[in-house]
């Protein structure tokens, strides 16, 4: 009784093993849209994004690259801003091109990429001489890694670092973002 539960767990366990690691096909080309919440480290600290991808390899199985463009929207309200005691809303989006490369593992796929965008960046008071906008071009590394349960919709979770060009004092001069979201590919 002992050996044959065993060797029942020991052949389901190597089932599920086999099907998380063997490629799933692909199409030649696949677009992707999706929408995330996203956390950052710096104010605002809470925004969403949406993004667009385009697979551009997908004659191999298991590798895949892409391209994609990207939107990302924060806003918060904060008590005060810069050392000034005065409510500010602060706002910020940004949007970029990267490129992407990840490795079908079954139904988990890593990936990595880099890109490069801009941001605006805008805190407002309700007292005059305390307002601030900046704009900045930026470039960016990612990581992440989407999940497969069903072909069409792909959860995901990702982690960006985000680096400014500016040299002006722009305190936001970097931050890394964490992204959960869902892609629907065709």
């Amino acid at each position: 009784m002992y050996r044959q539960t065993t060797t029942s767990f020991l052949l389901t366990a190597a089932i599920l093993i086999a099907l998380t690691f063997i490629p799933a096909e692909k199409a030649e080309a696949q677009w992707g849209v999706g929408a995330s919440y996203e956390l950052r480290d710096t104010e605002p600290t809470n925004g969403f994004g949406l993004r667009v991808q385009r697979d551009i390899l997908g004659t191999v199985p298991m590798f895949d690259l892409g391209i994609r463009a990207h939107f990302s929207y924060f806003s918060e309200t904060v008590q005060s801003y810069r050392d000034v005691q005065v409510p500010h809303e602060l706002d910020s989006y940004d949007f970029g091109l990267a490129g992407l490369g990840g490795i079908n593992l079954g139904l988990i796929k890593p990936y990595a990429g880099a890109g490069l965008g801009s941001e605006s960046f805008e805190a407002v008071s309700q007292q005059e001489n305390f307002d601030f906008s900046d704009n900045s071009i930026y470039w960016n590394i990612f990581v992440g890694a989407e999940v497969s349960p069903i072909p069409v919709l792909k959860p995901f979770i990702e982690y960006r670092f985000t680096r400014l060009f500016s040299d002006d004092g722009f305190d936001h001069r970097q931050n890394g973002r964490l992204a959960i979201g869902i892609t629907l590919e065709f």
